[in-house]
């Protein structure tokens, strides 16, 4: 199916700047188009979201925070974030763009992979997550979909922080909260707590692992819910049980990454990549297994199970069963309940079904009891309504301690974006939270002395009289333009990187007094303000512009003077006696053609005529000695017999005349008698 019909984004032009072409993918919360940048010309992947999140303002203004979060990413597996804009309520995204496919692509067509095949395509994945979480930044959806593999090889990770910016502006809308990214990948405090952090990258990097090991997700379930159930109650089984012969330090190694307590997974995605090259290098050395390894990378600490995990045993005495309610009651009531159909149930989904009552010990068929023990019977039976009311009792503040411990003890966070510190200090406080300034921060949205941002977000939760933490704003980052002409292409780079300026379009033109390669100009103008990132063009000599050379040998010399003069060439002329080029031509030039610069030297070898020679009186001389008397002054010499010739063979006239000056060479005639 032809996927440009009638999609109407096909063929606009974004914020003047950027030409929508094909529909490359569709997702929850945006549309990736292939698109080209028609100021830098050149092809970029633009992200485009759907227009229900583009119309709330204050979605807009998060999306433009995290998006520039991202775009300071610098690392070579992360998608390079190119700009950021909102044409009339479209907020879109304009990013690298890697023609190839997705992890998704090689799991759907390769898996299960090999341990060192997967590992092999994990390692640049997280290598790019332990540059963000060295940086603050969390990924919060990482999945085989935002692994990018171009043609040539190169992997990037894409997507930083972008569903935060979802998120956080969702989450307190949402009945019984927002789970964060696709549910496959979900931390199991994510889903009970809605609070990331980077073992959440952790969590889903190792169920990718898995997926890529085995071919399948971890856990599955006709909804949702039952998956986000799953990874809250249930481990990940190793991936040896699905694909056997996966050595045991592998399946360490998914264990400790998806680990359900998060204490005991790595802190972050650089512990985590250690951790993988080390398995690479035992998978490398071809060991099948190894004890140390295997025991390094496995959890140290057993993980709690409750609920439907738990292994206990549910008490067979009455009286054990107060403690057993009071032990079991809260992890079945819990407080964060989970909105199912449009009603609230009173048993959490993501807590468990609730536990049975435990069974009466009965007394085997034909034997009483000694009266001693009818006697405690009959104690322990008056006792039923007492322990009745005990155990409701205990239900009750079991669920209400469940209710405290789970939500109860915590509130949402309120919205102060935008707020001047002042107003959002009130605010806060209103809510009966404290307020503190963690910072400040520049911001091309937020004026200067508003907040920025807050930890937690507006709408996240928060405990009681807990203290929010907002950034200031410093207002918007400007950086003068530096002067840069007379500098190297290689030298201006580096002064605009200095004031965090970018370089934008480099034209060349040709200019005599600039050298080729130096800067002639730039736009924005030296001293203006942009910006941080903002695209400076600069203007490049090519140098002096070559000029074709006109041959003008044989032609007049003061004409060529004239034309070579007026081109901007240095004329220089000579002159010589030439006996075949008439005086006042150019004999010869240098150089006869081709090109040269505005200055160069262009010489002229001018004809000054042949050498004139005086003709020398013969008349009256034989013939012989006239020849002779000629030959020696440089003439060629012709006879003709006049009219009166008689064989005498004097010489009777000459032409030219004796006396006149003729060119050297030319021909005297001489009449003979």
């Amino acid at each position: 199916m032809d996927r440009t019909v009638a999609d109407p984004m096909i063929g606009r032009v974004l914020d003047g700047r950027y030409l929508v072409g094909p529909r490359i993918a569709r997702g929850g919360m945006a549309t990736v188009y292939e698109a080209t940048d028609r100021r830098l010309d050149r092809v970029c992947a633009l992200k485009i979201m759907h227009s229900g999140l583009g119309d709330d303002a204050e979605f807009a203004a998060r999306f433009v925070r995290e998006a520039r979060s991202a775009a300071r990413l610098s690392h070579p597996h992360v998608v390079g974030v190119f700009d950021q804009g909102d044409d009339d309520g479209t907020v879109f995204l304009a990013m690298e763009y890697i023609p190839g496919h997705t992890l998704r692509d090689v799991i759907r067509k390769e898996a299960p992979l090999t341990p060192t095949k997967a590992l092999a395509l994990m390692d640049p994945v997280l290598s790019a997550l332990a540059t963000a979480h060295q940086a603050g930044l969390i990924h919060r959806d990482v999945k085989p979909e935002n692994v990018l593999i171009a043609d040539d090889g190169r992997i990037k990770v894409a997507d930083f922080g972008l569903a935060r910016a979802v998120t956080a502006d969702t989450q307190h809308t949402a009945t019984g909260g927002v789970l964060i990214g696709t549910v496959s990948y979900l931390a199991p405090e994510l889903v009970v707590e809605g609070r990331a952090d980077a073992r959440c990258d952790v969590y889903a990097a190792g169920v990718v692992i898995y997926e890529m090991l085995t071919g399948h997700k971890p856990h599955e379930g006709e909804s949702p819910i039952q998956i986000a159930y799953a990874h809250v109650h249930e481990d990940i089984p190793p991936p040896s049980r699905m694909v056997p012969g996966i050595p045991p330090y592998v399946d360490a190694l998914v264990a400790r990454a998806t680990a359900r307590d998060r204490d005991l997974r790595a802190p972050d995605a650089r512990v985590l990549l250690h951790q993988v090259r080390r398995v690479r290098a035992a998978l490398d050395q071809g060991v099948p297994d190894d004890p140390d390894l295997t025991g390094d990378l496995s959890p140290t600490v057993p993980v709690q199970t409750r609920g439907r995990d738990s292994d206990r045993d549910a008490p067979a005495e009455p009286d054990d069963f107060i403690d057993y309610v009071r032990d079991e009651v809260p992890t079945i009531l819990t407080a964060e309940q989970v909105a199912v159909g449009g009603r609230t149930d009173q048993t959490s989904v993501l807590s468990g079904p609730p536990r049975q009552p435990p069974p009466q010990r009965r007394q085997p068929a034909g034997k009483r009891p000694p009266a001693g023990q009818s006697r405690q019977r009959t104690r322990r039976s008056r006792r039923g309504p007492i322990l009745l009311a005990v155990v409701l009792l205990a239900a009750v503040l079991a669920g209400a301690a469940g209710w405290w411990f789970g939500a109860g003890r915590y509130q949402r966070t309120p919205g102060v974006i935008d707020l001047t510190a002042a107003q959002a200090r009130a605010k806060v406080q209103h809510a009966g939270l404290h307020f503190a300034i963690a910072g400040r921060a520049f911001s091309e949205t937020v004026p200067a002395g508003s907040v920025v941002h807050t930890d937690p977000n507006g709408g996240e939760r928060i405990l009681h009289d807990g203290t929010v933490r907002a950034t200031i704003s410093r207002g918007p980052e400007r950086s003068e333009v530096p002067t840069m002409r007379g500098m190297s292409l290689a030298d201006a780079k580096t002064a605009l990187a200095k004031v965090h300026l970018d370089l934008g379009e480099v034209t060349r033109k040709y200019d005599a007094r600039v050298a080729k390669g130096v800067v002639i100009s730039s736009d924005p103008p030296p001293l203006t303000e942009r910006k941080r990132g903002a695209p400076v063009d600069l203007v490049v000599s090519k140098g002096a512009r070559p000029i074709k050379v006109p041959d003008f040998t044989g032609k007049d010399a003061t004409e060529a003077q004239k034309k070579l003069g007026g081109l901007g060439f240095d004329v220089r002329v000579s002159r010589k006696h030439d006996d075949t080029a008439p005086a006042g031509t150019v004999i010869s030039q240098d150089p006869h053609g081709g090109t040269a610069f505005r200055g160069d030297t262009i010489t002229l070898l001018v004809s000054k005529g042949p050498v004139m020679v005086e003709v020398p009186k013969v008349v009256g001389m034989g013939t012989e000695d006239a020849k002779t008397a000629l030959e020696a002054a440089g003439f060629e010499v012709a006879t003709e017999h006049s009219t009166l010739y008689v064989g005498l063979e004097y010489v009777v006239g000459q032409d030219p005349s004796p006396g006149s000056k003729a060119p050297k060479g030319s021909t005297v005639t001489l009449s003979l008698v």
